[in-house]
């Protein structure tokens, strides 16, 4: 039952119970007063019944009086006094029977008046007779036995009115007692039960109902204001105005929890945003496919933290795919597999492989069953990698959070395509597109380097120029021009290694710069490259071309001149090897060096 309405019912009660308590006074009170109205007007019977006996009395003596002392007239005259006062009492007595009498009262009263008439007559007529000289007749009436008579039979209803009016009266008062105590009692019972009521109410309702819960919900309360919102708000079942706030309390600590539930989402949403963000900028200042793996690797476990992974790119004959980052240690530890072995490849979309197998398994899991996910890498519609994740330990997998994944992938597609694209371009800028080597302006710019930096260390380059190449345009066409200049490359490149870096000067002459190496040293790799290509016959289209040679010419920096001038050296050399007869190696300080072979 709600509060307001115990209270309600609680007043309700207490005024009903002082209502009746009140009346009960009121009407203890006055039975109260009518117990002493009822005695006032017994003692006033009394008085009166003894009043009229006295005065019957002092009447007879009057008359008595008057006739013994020979007609006195004071006596007379006492006995017409006392004779008006009789009379007045009669007029009294009719009062009190108007008052109302009990019909015995009512007799005996009845009686005493008839025997006082009739002793007055007796009396009278004594007074007549001594009035009329017969003091004997007169003597005889009044001191005789018919005077007694009469006296007495005036006494006897005066004193049995007294008794029924004294056994009314106390009848009356004790029934007039017996009321009051009644109502006396009622009214303080209920005076009792007011005061229980009240104690019940301040114990029952305010500390129990009221006092104690409020003090559990202030504590509770204060500590969801200072946002604890794990306290822990007991049930309650009661449905009164407590209830009501114990269910909106609740209903604020649910509100509470589920506030922080989403302000600790929003900030995991924006930190994922912050990182996903930090991870593009470092994508888009990557200068190679190891640093954007690098960055892959270290940005993926804080994205998405306990799902390990791997980074694969695709190859450039877009047939498979090689690993080039992986991160918390994945239990499929495939290196590389054909594109073909991926649904999501294949079908541009990202796949899901799991235990339950609810769909096909991608090929390249092989038989472990780990639950994965497979995300293609694409930029412009093009294909370019794959991130794939697994399972993590706690069950989540990358697919709950399919916005940062998607973009995600979507950045390091475009990094990677980028990648991809600036390494096309740069080849172009600073590569040939006949035979791959390095260009003109890629040796300017590392000659104009090397100068500015004024490095110590010794630098030697060679000028090497393909004999007689016009004749093979000639004889076999621009084509098998193109494979004797692609040939030579090669064979630059096998020779020279990480040594040194290989450059297409232009026409059918080369260059090759080798760092930290004399002349001496760069002299023998001359003869050892001019032998290489002169031993290695070359066909084409099932047509023996003939032998290859080349001329080459030899300086170094700085013990021979300066950096700035070592390819007008090593051309100026090459023009001298070319003069001497071709098929030989030239230093530039003008010593022969080392006299090659004329090519056989």
């Amino acid at each position: 039952m709600r509060i307001s309405t115990i209270t309600n019912w609680a007043y309700g009660l207490t005024i009903v119970m002082t209502l009746v308590s009140s009346v009960s006074f009121l009407l203890s009170a006055k039975a109260a007063n009518d117990e002493r109205a009822t005695i006032e007007h017994r003692l006033a019977l009394e008085e009166f019944g003894d009043a009229l006996a006295l005065e019957s009395e002092v009447r007879s003596d009057q008359a008595r009086l008057f006739v013994m002392r020979g007609g006195a007239e004071r006596h007379l005259a006492a006995f017409r006094r006392e004779e008006n006062q009789i009379t007045a009492m009669e007029r009294a007595i009719d009062g009190l029977r108007r008052l109302g009498l009990t019909p015995a009262e009512g007799a005996a009263l009845h009686q005493a008046e008839r025997n006082l008439d009739e002793l007055d007559a007796l009396e009278r007529s004594a007074i007549a007779k001594m009035r009329g000289g017969d003091r004997e007749g007169a003597q005889a009436l009044l001191f005789g036995p018919d005077h007694e008579r009469a006296q007495a039979a005036v006494l006897d209803p005066i004193a049995r009115f007294r008794e029924l009016v004294s056994t009314r009266s106390d009848m009356m008062v004790q029934q007039a007692q017996k009321t009051a105590d009644a109502l006396s009692l009622v009214a303080k019972t209920m005076l009792g039960l007011t005061a229980l009521l009240f104690l019940a109410v301040l114990y029952f309702v305010l500390r129990r109902r009221v006092v104690l819960p409020l003090a559990r919900m202030a504590g509770i309360v204060n500590r969801l204001a200072n946002q604890d919102y794990a306290v822990d708000v007991p049930a309650d079942r009661r449905r009164d105005e407590i209830g009501d706030m114990n269910k909106a309390i609740q209903i604020f600590r649910n509100n509470g929890l589920e506030r922080d539930r989403l302000d600790a989402a929003q900030r995991a949403d924006r930190e994922t945003k912050d990182l996903i963000l930090q991870m593009m900028h470092r994508l888009q200042a990557c200068e190679s496919q190891d640093e954007l793996a690098e960055v892959v690797t270290c940005f993926a476990p804080q994205i998405f933290p306990g799902l390990p992974g791997h980074l694969y790119v695709l190859n450039d004959s877009r047939n498979g795919l090689s690993r080039v980052g992986t991160w918390l240690d994945p239990a499929q530890p495939v290196t590389a597999f054909p594109s073909t072995a991926c649904w999501g490849l294949r079908r541009g979309r990202p796949h899901v492989s799991n235990r339950a197998r609810n769909d096909v398994p991608c090929p390249h899991i092989g038989e472990s069953g780990v639950t994965s996910l497979c995300v293609p890498l694409t930029a412009q519609g093009d294909t370019v990698g794959l991130l794939y994740f697994e399972e993590a330990a706690d069950g989540e997998t990358a697919a709950a959070t399919g916005l940062y994944l998607e973009l995600m992938a979507e950045n390091i597609g475009l990094a990677l395509a980028n990648l991809r694209l600036r390494e096309r371009l740069t080849n172009l800028a600073i590569k040939d597109a006949l035979t791959g080597l390095f260009n003109r302006r890629c040796l300017d710019e590392t000659l104009n380097r090397r100068a500015r930096d004024r490095k110590a260390e010794p630098l030697s380059c060679l000028m090497i120029d393909i004999d007689h190449f016009k004749r093979f345009n000639d004889e076999f066409g621009h084509d098998a021009g193109d494979a004797v200049m692609q040939h030579v490359a090669q064979v630059m490149l096998d020779i020279v290694g990480a040594h040194g870096s290989v450059y297409r000067f232009g026409g059918e002459e080369f260059s090759i710069l080798l760092p930290d190496i004399a002349a001496p040293g760069a002299f023998d790799t001359a003869e050892r490259l001019r032998d290489a290509v002169a031993s290695a016959p070359l066909a084409y289209r099932g047509r023996i071309l003939g032998a290859v040679t080349i001329s080459v010419g030899v300086a170094a920096s700085p013990e021979d001149s300066p950096t700035n001038s070592l390819i007008n050296r090593a051309d100026a050399a090459l023009l001298e090897a070319k003069r001497r007869g071709r098929n030989r190696s030239v230093r530039a300080s003008g010593a022969e060096g080392v006299e090659d072979s004329a090519a056989a």
